[in-house]
């Protein structure tokens, strides 16, 4: 049995993705994003009190990319990880564990523009700087794709896997923060695998809490 520990418009929405992509059962313990998670009975499950926990056939992984290489090796028919020897390998494992910077960053963003309720304990400095390096993130998926390699649709040569799924939610995430306006192979891209049935039914359903109550926050008002 596969359980997963979710908050709408976190790390673990491409959690959510991978599993739909993975087309097995699972639960879906949708959780509120607040103290709740420091709760014994969560943190029991995620010492960390954040999302994503996932419960799989009586063990707890809580980081997302663990959960992803575990589950992409416990279902491997469905070709979304890269073996070891795989050619693929190591830009499999560097860009799955690169959407983490990138999502560091959103949530410096997002303490900034959503957590802190006062406009006297945000810092202006702060978000300019954490959206200029979003940008920079941008900048390394835009120098990957625009490798001059035959078919450079996802970040894998090989075609498309769990680490456009974990670096798509992560721009999902950024792009709240910093559009991704001269970043034109990042935008087809994004585009391209945001169009998935698989990655829309990840989304929160209409009528959820969400975290972001806007589609952008620029970087001072």
């Amino acid at each position: 049995m596969i359980t997963l520990h979710h908050c709408h418009q976190t790390r673990s929405m491409r959690i959510l993705w991978l599993l739909h992509e993975l087309d097995v059962e699972f639960q879906l313990r949708v959780r509120p994003f607040d103290q709740s998670l420091r709760d014994p009975e969560y943190l029991s499950l995620n010492p960390a009190g954040r999302v994503p926990a996932l419960e799989l056939d009586g063990d707890v992984i809580w980081e997302s990319g663990a959960i992803t290489e575990v589950l992409c090796e416990r279902f491997p028919e469905h070709g979304l990880g890269r073996p070891p020897g795989d050619i693929d390998r190591p830009e499999f494992l560097t860009w799955v564990h690169f959407a983490e910077t990138i999502s560091q960053h959103a949530a410096a963003l997002t303490q900034q523009h959503v957590i802190l309720y006062e406009d006297s304990m945000r810092s202006p400095t702060v978000m300019k700087i954490e959206a200029a390096r979003l940008k920079k993130c941008y900048a390394a998926i835009e120098g990957r794709l625009s490798t001059p390699v035959e078919n450079r649709d996802y970040l894998l040569t090989s075609g498309f896997s769990a680490a456009d799924i974990s670096v798509g939610q992560a721009v999902y995430m950024a792009r709240h923060f910093a559009p991704l306006d001269g970043f034109p192979e990042v935008k087809r891209w994004y585009d391209q695998i945001t169009e998935r049935e698989t990655f829309q039914s990840a989304l929160p359903p209409e009528g959820a809490e969400l975290l972001f109550e806007r589609d952008f926050y620029p970087p001072w008002e």
